[in-house]
């Protein structure tokens, strides 16, 4: 779906996920075709401080409105905890919330508020982010150092 040249077939509220690399994605909901182009919503850093990979934040983040294929070509649908939790309605409350927090800086922290936690946060009004808990337990003992040498 999505990936090698397929075009899956979106609607309004999907998860759109764009892998990355062996253990990180970048997520975004599918908001709907403007003038024919498709665009998605999703949580993206506008700093450009280096020492993001090592500290895991961003203060001045935002969620925006982006043409579907400038986050990469490569895509799939992944509702993924819709087994679990009910979709909420697009129109009547995902929309109305990715309107609302366009322009609002928001913090991006990659253990606890990353793309896929506000994908899952606008789709289903869950945080959730499977891809961290996946590889926490490795995350943590390189922190625990940095954290007892007080460099975090």
């Amino acid at each position: 779906m999505g990936l090698k040249h397929s075009q899956p077939q979106l609607f309004p509220g999907d998860i759109v996920e764009y892998p990355r690399n062996k253990y990180f994605s970048h997520f975004a909901v599918y908001y709907g075709e403007r003038e024919g182009v498709p665009y998605v919503a999703h949580l993206t850093c506008r700093d450009s401080d280096s020492k993001l990979p090592l500290f895991g934040r961003a203060l001045r983040s935002e969620v925006k409105l982006d043409p579907l294929e400038l986050l990469g070509r490569k895509y799939k649908v992944n509702n993924m905890l819709d087994d679990a939790y009910p979709a909420r309605d697009f129109h009547g409350v995902v929309k109305p919330a990715i309107d609302d927090l366009m322009g609002r800086e928001v913090t991006f922290d990659i253990l606890f508020h990353n793309s896929e936690h506000q994908a899952t946060l606008l789709r289903y009004g869950v945080k959730k982010s499977s891809q961290i808990e996946r590889i926490y337990e490795h995350i943590m003992p390189a922190w625990k150092k940095l954290f007892e040498k007080k460099k975090l």
